[in-house]
């Protein structure tokens, strides 16, 4: 196996969760086509022939996503669109205009009304397929994030994408945290919290400058002050959203030590909250197991070897270390029977 895969299969994801689609059209036809089209994907489809049936259904159980017809009696796609993008309540909610307008104008004014995409009828299936999935995407990050949080892990995931050897690396660390706290009886809530931490533990290297965070040869001093700025940086841009408060540690803290040597601040043994000592050892297992220019990445067992001769060095928690390296090799034992 390749070693790209042998670290990626450590943890294997979760499927996809199943959504909620809310198709609306006066012509029954339409309506079954959409919904036939859709089946395969394991949605649940509702369906309403009107507008007013339709704003029914929503307020007693709102979808995730609408495929809304503009052209219908009584009250019209816009009517419904206009209703549900100036309620709170359904505004997030995303809206796929289905039609078979064609003129500008009546485009405009879907979206001023807040229609998040358009398919022309007849559409192609490729396309209808891809637009929602795209936006039942967003839908499930937005479900979970306030508008201002969503645009910090957009920011988080865009800093990573710029280089292809850190690409994955938010996420990894989440995937070994959440394992992590699992194994020590976190409960779902903490498990949460610890994974948007992790996914945001580097957040602050967007103002650590591109010279030095892709500089091959090794740092001068002065570099290596300035990438330690990161865990601060990403602290301030990220204290200022409530719904954050609670991975603010995990994001300040990852760089701290056991001995008291690390930083930003210097906290020795359990100073350091509990989401920073985890993702100290996830962020360091990841980074041992990735590759690099100027070297290629060790396979996991490896680097519980390595964790288990520097269990006592001081950098990590030994009872957090000890878990994490039983976590790695019993994965394997399980995997070789």
């Amino acid at each position: 196996m390749a070693q790209t895969a042998v670290r990626e299969s450590f943890f294997a994801s979760q499927n996809e969760p199943r959504h909620k689609i809310l198709v609306v059209d006066d012509n029954p036809t339409n309506v079954e086509l959409i919904s036939v089209q859709l089946k395969p994907f394991n949605h649940e489809i509702v369906k309403a022939y009107g507008g007013e049936e339709a704003l029914d259904i929503i307020r007693k159980e709102p979808p995730d996503l609408i495929l809304l017809d503009l052209m219908m009696p009584r009250m019209s796609g816009y009517e419904v669109c206009r209703i549900l993008k100036t309620d709170p309540a359904t505004r997030l909610i995303p809206i796929i205009i289905v039609t078979a307008l064609r003129e500008l104008d009546d485009k405009i004014r879907a979206i001023e009304l807040g229609a998040d995409d358009f398919l022309m009828k007849p559409f192609n299936k490729l396309e209808l397929v891809t637009r929602v999935k795209s936006l039942l995407r967003v839908k499930d990050l937005v479900n979970d994030l306030e508008s201002s949080e969503v645009v910090v892990f957009t920011l988080a995931e865009t800093l990573e994408a710029k280089d292809v050897y850190t690409r994955g690396h938010s996420e990894r660390v989440a995937k070994y945290s959440i394992l992590l706290g699992k194994q020590m009886g976190m409960n779902p809530v903490e498990l949460e919290d610890l994974r948007r931490g992790a996914l945001l533990h580097d957040i602050g290297k967007v103002g650590v400058k591109d010279t030095v965070l892709n500089k091959q040869e090794k740092l001068t001093a002065e570099e290596i002050a300035h990438i330690r700025t990161h865990p601060a940086r990403g602290y301030e841009i990220c204290k200022g959203l409530k719904s954050l408060k609670n991975v603010l540690p995990a994001i300040r803290s990852h760089h701290e030590r056991w001995d008291g040597k690390g930083h930003p601040d210097g906290l020795k043994g359990e100073e350091t909250p509990l989401f920073g000592r985890i993702v100290s050892v996830t962020d360091a297992f990841d980074a041992m197991t990735s590759n690099r220019p100027y070297r290629k990445g060790m396979y996991p067992l490896q680097a519980a070897d390595i964790f288990e001769r520097e269990i006592n060095s001081g950098q990590w928690e030994p009872s957090i270390l000890r878990q994490f390296i039983d976590l790695v090799r019993n994965s394997y034992k399980e995997r070789d029977r």
